[in-house]
């Protein structure tokens, strides 16, 4: 059992055998003093009994100190502060007891069953396949995939999701910065837009399309190709970047397939019967300030993204 669950059962059976009467929100939370000297945890439980009881808060803090029972082994010294905090502090051989366990059962240590049968969905990463994982995504990687498995410790089945959109402007400008550059290959001269992609990951693209099609583009300005060839080698980076994380994903799900099947147009249809779309400068609106927000929203863009 924690030492937090060891102190609240002692200081409620303390404080109904000083004769007062618990109900389940009194005394079964306890705080972390800010200062040391105030131990590794502290309770109120006299001074939310005060009002009920009408007696001083310390005069309460002390006749349940003298009811208390907590093997040593666990706490080694209780104490009253201020106006009646009750003041604890672990036993340095109950931590380093703890520690034993930990290092003993360090795949299993800490974890529970409490919500064995419920599941839950963690998205993270969830970067767009116009470039390499950079150190921002990493941290959200880490942070994405500690989440999981903080919910499978206590018994969640978990799916991680990699949620992605390989359409629209970014990957239209992924596939023309990739097609400049295999048009430098080829010995044409043409300049990367101050909105194209500028890494020289899109030179290797570039190189890998070259090696695949020759100069078969070489006066063709088709980008589909050279867009899909990017997304395929960047993803690929992607996945391989998470592996070494230690991190694998159950879905990767495409933005664009809510477009393909349907689903966009079906809940902007839903939301025009209930008058929450509407059309302005060729850009398809959501009325958010009727939902309370301060601005409505742009859902369609007058590009049709």
């Amino acid at each position: 059992m924690k030492a937090e669950q060891i102190v609240i059962n002692a200081l409620v059976e303390a404080a109904q055998n000083a004769g007062y009467e618990i109900n389940e929100k009194i005394g079964r939370e306890l705080s972390v003093p800010k200062q040391k000297e105030h131990g590794d945890f502290a309770s109120n439980i006299a001074l939310m009994l005060a009002p009920k009881v009408k007696q001083k808060p310390r005069d309460i803090a002390e006749k349940i100190v003298k009811n208390l029972h907590i093997d040593k082994k666990y706490i080694s010294e209780v104490t009253i502060a201020g106006p009646g905090f009750i003041n604890f502090f672990i036993n340095d051989s109950f931590i380093a007891d703890s520690l034993q366990q930990i290092l003993e059962s360090p795949d299993s240590y800490g974890f529970s069953g409490k919500h064995k049968g419920k599941t839950a969905q963690v998205e993270f990463v969830s970067a767009n396949p116009t470039g390499p994982l950079s150190i921002g995504h990493g941290r959200q990687a880490v942070i994405g995939d500690v989440v999981a498995r903080l919910l499978e410790s206590q018994g969640y089945d978990v799916t991680r999701e990699y949620y992605f959109n390989n359409a629209g402007r970014q990957m239209r400008k992924l596939g023309e910065s990739v097609y400049i550059r295999y048009l430098n290959l080829l010995g044409v001269k043409r300049e990367l837009g101050e909105d194209h992609y500028q890494g020289e990951y899109i030179v290797e693209i570039a190189k890998a399309a070259l090696d695949d099609k020759g100069d078969a583009y070489l006066n063709n300005d088709d980008i589909e190709y050279f867009k899909s060839l990017g997304e395929k080698i960047i993803f690929g980076e992607i996945k391989k970047t998470c592996l070494r994380l230690g991190i694998n994903f159950d879905v990767f799900f495409n933005e664009r397939s809510l477009y393909e099947n349907g689903e966009i147009d079906k809940v902007i249809s839903m939301l025009k019967e209930k008058d929450l779309v509407y059309e302005k400068d060729g850009a398809v609106w959501f009325r958010t300030t009727a939902l309370g927000q301060d601005q409505d929203r742009v859902l369609i863009k007058s590009t049709g993204e």
